[in-house]
């Protein structure tokens, strides 16, 4: 098993809310890889496969946020996290 760190600011003027935040559970869902998402990097995340824990970090326009992943090809998981949140836009 091996992990990754990304940090990624989010550029979406509304930030993290819940359509980006859904796909975000969703691809981490089906990746099978546990992930971590913080609003603070190197802080304690909270758990990226549940909705209700990802929008209760209340991520905004700017916010730069940190994903640990552990798992199988977390280095691959961590990249396609990284370019989902960055391809975010309204």
């Amino acid at each position: 098993m091996s992990q990754a760190t990304r940090t990624i600011t989010v550029n979406d003027p509304v930030g993290l809310h819940a359509r980006p935040a859904s796909e975000l559970v969703k691809t981490v869902g089906e990746s099978g890889a546990k992930v971590t998402i913080s609003k603070t990097p190197g802080e304690p995340g909270v758990d990226a496969a549940s909705i209700l824990a990802v929008l209760s970090l209340g991520i905004a326009q700017g916010d730069t946020v940190e994903l640990v992943v552990d798992g199988e090809d977390a280095d691959v998981i961590a990249d396609r996290l990284v370019k989902l949140i960055a391809e975010q836009n309204g």
